[in-house]
């Protein structure tokens, strides 16, 4: 059942056979072994068993068909201040399907669901470094994250607000933690 410990609803996807659930810790063998095969390296599913070893994981679901987890979608609290103001956000990183399932719908069911998911749960924005063309659909812009310091600049560098005007303001910065290896000199 889908986010049971958190008293979510259930969620169908796109496919009859296919359902979002929050990730067990039974499944997390093969959510490594669906983010290596995705990105065909280890950097993400390792990424993944540090960001849990630290506790910075806010949501992991995966979509399941039958037995198999066929992708999986992660996202962390991540330090966010617009204007001095605190905002609570999180960063979707990262998210895996199945080579043998990717346009089928497996990746847009799991950010619908985690968007679903977080704006009940009160996040008010998410910020992605994804694909410019795949996370628009979804109302992640590269404006809105423009104002937003972090290492990543350009058009892969995406925000969108869950709860309106989180966002609003002249400056912010974004803080990923370390266990992202990433260099924040910004």
């Amino acid at each position: 059942m889908f986010g049971s410990a958190l008293g979510r609803n259930p969620l169908s996807a796109q496919e009859d056979a296919m359902h979002i659930q929050d990730e067990t810790p039974e499944q997390r063998a093969q959510v490594h072994a669906l983010n290596r095969a995705a990105f065909g390296r280890d950097d993400e599913a390792d990424l993944v068993e540090r960001l849990r070893a630290d506790g910075l994981v806010r949501l992991s679901l995966v979509a399941q068909d039958d037995d198999a987890i066929v992708g999986h979608i992660l996202f962390t609290d991540l330090p966010t201040q617009v204007d001095g103001r605190a905002v609570r956000a999180v960063a979707l990183a990262p998210m895996a399907v199945d080579p043998q399932r990717q346009s089928a719908g497996v990746g847009t069911a799991l950010v619908r669901a985690g968007l679903a998911c977080l704006a009940r749960d009160g996040v008010e924005a998410v910020i992605v470094l994804g694909h410019p063309a795949y996370y628009p659909r979804f109302g992640f812009s590269a404006q809105l994250a423009a104002k937003l310091a972090s290492p990543f600049p350009g058009e892969a560098f995406m925000a969108l607000e869950l709860a309106a005007g989180a966002l609003r303001g002249a400056a912010g910065q974004v803080r990923y933690p370390a266990t992202f290896g990433i260099d924040e000199a910004v």
